[in-house]
């Protein structure tokens, strides 16, 4: 593994690296709207696949071009157009199986919670029963999706609390972090975009064999 030596403060790494995946769709999930939400976890669902992050967010973009990102929408186009989406978004290698996901998971979600993310929040009595409802809505929603999709509803939803993705604890291990929320209170650091950084971290980095010298106090 190649190692750069200049050393970086943890801090000046995250301002870089944190930035939220919904913000830089242009989701307004402070808004709290059930159609940013429903955005963000279309979005969520794109990313989950082991793909490069420029196809998804692509793939996304063709989503949101087609006016196809609520249940009621993607449920009218169909099977067929949501593979045509899907192609178009160059996602071809999981162009079938995530239109039959996407089927079966919106279809739930109108059916279940009338197309509502929130409604679904509601009645989910804490962070646990949350993401059950959640993986509950198809076959296809398992820990990664989960993961990506409440990590940036943290500041959303009072009961959004995942524990750390596989890459995340990846870059933890890496950092010697223990305790994520303990050290971004610590540091005065925004959980979402520490998480967030760290993500990046392992996937940009670590994952191509590249290690940082990260200091972590200020």
């Amino acid at each position: 593994m190649t190692t750069h030596r200049s050393e970086i403060n943890l801090k000046d790494f995250v301002t870089m690296y944190g930035r939220p995946f919904s913000e830089a769709l242009g989701i307004d999930l402070k808004s709290g709207k059930n159609g940013e939400i429903l955005k963000w976890f279309l979005a969520s669902i794109l990313y989950s696949k082991p793909i490069r992050e420029s196809s998804a967010t692509r793939t996304y973009s063709s989503f949101l071009r087609h006016k196809a990102t609520t249940p009621k929408e993607i449920l009218r186009i169909g099977w067929h157009g949501l593979v045509n989406i899907l192609d178009e978004g160059s996602y071809t290698r999981y162009d079938f199986s995530t239109a039959d996901k996407l089927l079966e998971v919106f279809g739930n979600l109108q059916k279940d919670y009338e197309g509502d993310l929130n409604k679904l929040h509601q009645l989910s009595e804490n962070s646990s029963a949350l993401e059950e409802n959640i993986k509950r809505l198809g076959k296809g929603i398992g820990d990664t999706t989960v993961s990506i999709f409440l990590r940036e509803m943290r500041h959303i939803w009072p009961k959004s609390d995942p524990k750390p993705s596989k890459l995340v604890k990846i870059a933890m291990e890496d950092l010697g972090i223990e305790d994520l929320k303990r050290l971004a209170e610590s540091e005065g650091m925004d959980l979402v975009r520490l998480e967030t950084a760290l993500l990046r971290y392992a996937k940009d980095f670590l994952r191509k064999g590249k290690r940082l010298y990260i200091k972590l106090k200020s």
